[in-house]
């Protein structure tokens, strides 16, 4: 299960780099300026998200492995409803972006492009928190051929329509930011019409309940120590980017680093769930 896994996520981080090197052939300040708002969306925004939707693991796996199938579409919907809230003031942080990095001292210019990313970017927020839901959804139940489909699916999706936006319809940043939000959608549509009907989902397909707001306690109790652990890995490589942008090449630096962590994959061990199955 590994293998395909390992598909997803960097089908899933190929949308940023996409959109990353797309913006760059503009020039080299829009490179760094998406450069740097990738960097500060991933800590702030889609690692926090990433992190709580990690909490399915445990609760959906040992759901799974009780055989308490009915558990699964419930702990889903909460995972759902709970991540599309904490987008909010996720997206309020992203509004307010540029004086955040003008008052850490960043290059005024960069700090433009990379404020524009951010608030096109928002949309994203709310695509990424339904489609990490599903994929610890599928993953449960190693389902993993669906997500594999969408994910590359949506990549395929993402390339030509990222291209259009940024040259042929002239949105430059906005577009790249656009694009990525519509490939993220794109790819939870998929996952969520497969779920609704596949003969494989019957009996924990994901149905919208007030049943949800129950589960939320438990959920962020497992939730808010995964989300910690995930942002500060996260945030371990990341934060080199935004103390580049205070050298004195600070575009061509932010470049540079954003580039050399591009060439990294991104593999997640999935032991989590043999464990969660196995302590039912």
């Amino acid at each position: 299960m590994a293998a395909p896994m390992v598909v997803v996520n960097i089908s899933l981080y190929l949308l940023q780099a996409t959109s990353t090197m797309i913006v760059g052939h503009k020039s080299e300040i829009s490179l760094a300026g998406i450069a740097l708002a990738s960097s500060i969306a991933n800590v702030t925004g889609f690692s926090v998200l990433f992190g709580l939707a990690c909490a399915l693991e445990t609760l959906c796996g040992q759901a799974f492995g009780a055989r308490q199938y009915e558990k699964l579409g419930s702990y889903t919907f909460t995972s759902i409803v709970s991540l599309l809230i904490i987008c909010f003031p996720i997206s309020l942080l992203w509004i307010f972006m540029k004086n955040l990095l003008l008052l850490f001292h960043q290059d005024p210019e960069i700090s433009e492009i990379a404020s524009v990313y951010c608030l096109w970017l928002i949309p994203a927020l709310f695509g990424y928190s339904v489609l990490q839901s599903l994929i610890r959804y599928f993953q449960t139940q190693s389902l993993i051929f669906p997500m594999v489909l969408t994910s590359l699916t949506g990549l395929c999706f993402h390339v030509p329509v990222c291209w259009v936006f940024v040259y042929t319809l002239g949105l430059g940043t906005k577009g790249a930011a656009l694009s990525i939000s519509l490939s993220y959608w794109l790819n939870a549509v998929l996952l969520w019409f497969f779920m609704r009907h596949s003969r494989v989902c019957k009996g924990k397909r994901v149905l919208v309940s007030m049943e949800a707001f129950g589960h939320m306690r438990n959920f962020f109790a497992l939730a808010v120590p995964s989300a910690m652990m995930i942002s500060l890995e996260w945030s371990a490589f990341e934060i080199l980017i935004l103390i580049s942008g205070v050298l004195p090449n600070s575009k061509l630096e932010t470049s540079l680093y954003n580039l050399i962590f591009a060439l990294q994959s991104g593999s997640f061990d999935r032991c989590c769930r043999k464990t969660s199955m196995s302590i039912t």
